[in-house]
């Protein structure tokens, strides 16, 4: 069986969402029931290095940029991208909480992308949480290929992600599979309708947006292995700017 060009449905996944330097494929377990670490490090100056960067194999694009910057008085996450792709990747062990809650705001939005083609498979913000699915679960073709890319990556991909976007192209509530792989799928929380440079609140049950994603395939909610959040716009070529802070387990 041949993987697509340039993200292959798993080895990408990996590298591409999670990071082929340092990211998840690399970095150790979080302890059972431990609290995600801060986005900003204390000292302000970077992210907090248990959140590990990652970009695409091979050097494919220059990495997004993730540093701190004091807006408005408060220390947040900055994402820039340039025609790039970057990722931080939070590694989890244990079943998550019932909810995930953060704050974003988009500053320069990607106008040219699309998130439900491979050209403008770009995201100027996205908060992703990978999940442990039972292969059993899984269609038997989308298993094989994943099946074939732990085997040839060497590495135990995750076999689901979900992915939370901010998008300019199509309106909140916009759910779909990523251009390039069904075992990620997304929902546009904030969209066309959203005014840029605001802060917007996020609080998602998980299990409620596995089941409306992946509830045709398993009934139950698998455990966490990974949380990220990155930007990138190497495919439209584009530039864009957003902040992040306060992302957290809630019970």
């Amino acid at each position: 069986m041949k993987l697509p060009k340039r993200s292959p449905a798993f080895i990408a996944l990996c590298f591409s969402l999670l990071g082929s330097q340092g990211g998840f494929c690399q970095t150790a377990l979080a302890p059972a029931n431990a609290a995600l670490a801060p986005l900003t490090a204390v000292s302000g100056l970077a992210p907090h290095p248990a959140w590990q960067p990652g970009g695409l194999p091979d050097n494919k694009a220059p990495r997004s940029v993730f540093d701190t910057v004091v807006l408005n008085g408060e220390t947040v996450l900055a994402l820039r991208t340039q025609a790039s792709y970057g990722v931080l990747t939070h590694a989890w062990q244990s079943a998550a909480p019932e909810f995930l809650s953060w704050r974003w705001r988009l500053e320069r939005p990607l106008a040219a992308a699309d998130i439900k083609t491979k050209a403008g498979d770009d995201a100027a913000l996205k908060v992703c949480v990978m999940l442990d699915q039972p292969l059993a679960d899984i269609p038997l073709l989308q298993r094989s290929v994943l099946a074939l890319a732990r085997s040839v990556s060497g590495q135990n991909l995750p076999s689901a992600t979900l992915c939370y976007l901010w998008d300019s192209r199509y309106p909140a509530g916009t759910r779909g599979a990523n251009p390039y792989s069904a075992r990620v799928r997304y929902v546009v929380l904030n969209g066309s309708e959203t005014a840029v440079g605001q802060w917007v609140s996020q609080r998602r049950n998980i299990a409620d947006d596995f089941a409306a994603l992946f509830g045709q395939e398993s009934k139950a909610l698998p455990s966490v292995t990974a949380v990220a959040v990155g930007a990138d716009s190497d495919n439209t070529l584009g530039t864009s700017l957003g902040y992040l802070t306060e992302l957290r387990w809630l019970p």
